[in-house]
């Protein structure tokens, strides 16, 4: 008969070789590709001594292809939840370490028993993948597991957030999961994702492409837009997604978490007043502004390297967290595209289901012109921002800082679409077009010096907020230098903010 000490004993065996996974071998050829075990990356993610692992014993349920004898404990993935800065986060981290961090119907069903956890508990669900996608030997099981998975993706969307970091290989239906979540982040070099790897594309059309030039980090962060973030390594890659979470509340029912602002919120910035040049045609960093204004000049951009066009991302106002939204003037002159409406759109619905304020600053000559724009449905793609800008109900603060032209003007948070609270500085011209294509299409056949004159005039009038703000769609206009605190202004005025949409099952936004 065994003793208290044998069954013990017989725990910590199967404890260790749980922890082990794929065994010492196999841990090491991973360090060795430069990347850390799924165990590591948890350690690095949450707060010391968090982690409460579930369903470390779980092993596959398939005996085909002599897999009767490859049962090994955990089975390719670690669950479980802990702690982000004290606050709840379920995890999953793929083990390449077992059977290549394969997904088989067993470690399918522990992803998502940790899925529909973290929506009843109102928590954010953070996936570390590292796998080589379906588990051969078990088929169609396998391939059920991901249809369960991407299930519950699209029913959490919205509720709460769901975060995926891309740590090694992605590929197959494996890269819908993700896909479906709110952020992807990858690692420069050691992670890639597509549908269909270099061998079959080039078996099928013939073309030869690395898998890195296909799916590589920098491929998704800057050409496809499938990804959000791109860190240099596996500690790096937690230590973003530590900052993610920060700006962002645990479920749609909460409001975003609030810190202690330092940072003096009446702080006057002199350089502010001479940022935007006088010149309407020069460039001029949009990013200046940004981190010139808001709460330790920190702002954690998303899609840095995406559609440079528009920049977005996260930051804090005195203290409370923001998304912000915002023309580029030093890349293609600001103008609107394809890709920027797109990226904008995506990141304006988001902050509108997670209650976080937007902030706009605008600084759009219009749409970009062109038969590739015209033809690859700008019209269509365009109208995704607008939607979102209409759909959103979170408080939304709109800041023009040079020109709004034509329905440019309209899309990027105007006050006719709902925004609650719309600025300008001095240096703002909003009209339907520039000042010399309005003047060029008003006075055509005038000589050049009665242009001149139709020139000065027509600026005089229209190339300023003084109009705007006669009609009421400028609330105020500002002096640059006050921005910060007139923006903090602005959103405590707004905090308390109810507005809903009529109701309706959902809305159908132009995709």
């Amino acid at each position: 008969m065994s003793t208290l000490k044998d069954k013990f004993k017989i725990f910590e065996d199967k404890d260790k070789a749980a922890e082990l996974g794929g065994g010492i071998d196999r841990i090491e050829k991973q360090h060795k590709g430069g990347k850390l075990t799924a165990r590591e990356r948890i350690a690095v993610l949450l707060d010391k001594g968090s982690f409460v692992e579930i369903d470390k014993f779980v092993v596959h349920r398939n005996s085909d292809f002599g897999m009767e004898n490859q049962r090994i404990l955990g089975d390719g993935v670690v669950t479980g939840y802990g702690k982000i800065d004290g606050r709840l986060m379920y995890v999953f981290a793929q083990d390449f370490t077992v059977f290549g961090g394969s997904l088989s119907r067993a470690n399918a069903d522990k992803v998502k028993k940790i899925m529909e956890m973290a929506m009843k508990m109102g928590a954010p669900v953070i996936g570390l993948n590292d796998s080589g996608g379906a588990r051969i030997q078990e088929g169609v099981e396998s391939l059920g597991g991901y249809a369960d998975l991407f299930y519950l993706n699209v029913m959490s969307s919205g509720v709460i957030p769901q975060i995926s970091a891309i740590l090694g290989p992605c590929a197959g239906g494996a890269v819908y999961s993700p896909a479906l979540t709110d952020f992807i982040l990858m690692v420069n070099q050691t992670s890639y994702m597509f549908v269909t790897g270099p061998d079959v594309i080039k078996s099928v059309t013939h073309e030869e492409v690395t898998k890195d030039d296909l799916g590589g980090a920098r491929t998704h962060n800057a050409t496809s837009g499938v990804a959000h973030l791109i860190a240099e390594d596996d500690e790096h890659a937690m230590m973003m997604l530590r900052e993610l979470i920060s700006y962002i509340p645990s479920n749609n029912m909460e409001d975003p978490p609030i810190k202690v602002c330092t940072d003096d919120i009446h702080r006057v910035e002199e350089k502010l007043q001479t940022i935007v040049p006088a010149d309407s045609n020069k460039p001029y960093d949009i990013k200046e502004i940004i981190t010139t204004v808001v709460d330790d000049h920190r702002f954690f951009e998303i899609q840095p390297l995406h559609a440079m066009n528009i920049v977005v991302g996260f930051a804090r106002l005195g203290g409370r967290s923001v998304g912000i939204v915002a023309n580029q003037p030093a890349h293609l002159a600001g103008c609107l595209d394809i890709l920027s409406s797109t990226k904008a759109a995506r990141f304006v619905r988001f902050c509108d289901s997670f209650s976080i304020p937007l902030i706009t600053l605008v600084d759009v000559p219009g749409f970009l012109p062109g038969t590739t724009q015209e033809l690859g449905g700008i019209i269509k793609h365009g109208a995704k921002l607008l939607y979102a800008f209409c759909e959103a109900t979170v408080p939304k603060i709109t800041l023009i800082t040079r020109k709004a032209y034509g329905g440019a003007y309209d899309v990027m948070s105007s006050k006719h679409i709902g925004a609650d609270v719309n600025m300008a500085y001095p240096t703002a011209e909003i009209a339907v077009m520039g000042s010399e294509g309005a003047v060029n299409i008003l006075y055509r056949d005038a000589n050049p010096e009665e242009k001149q004159e139709y020139l000065d005039d027509y600026r005089e009038k229209f190339a300023s907020p003084y109009k705007a703000a006669e009609r009421g769609y400028i609330d105020e206009i500002i002096y640059p230098k006050n921005t910060r605190y007139k923006l903090i202004e602005a959103l405590e005025m707004t905090q308390n903010k109810r507005a809903a949409n009529p109701p309706k099952k959902h809305g159908n936004i132009p995709l």
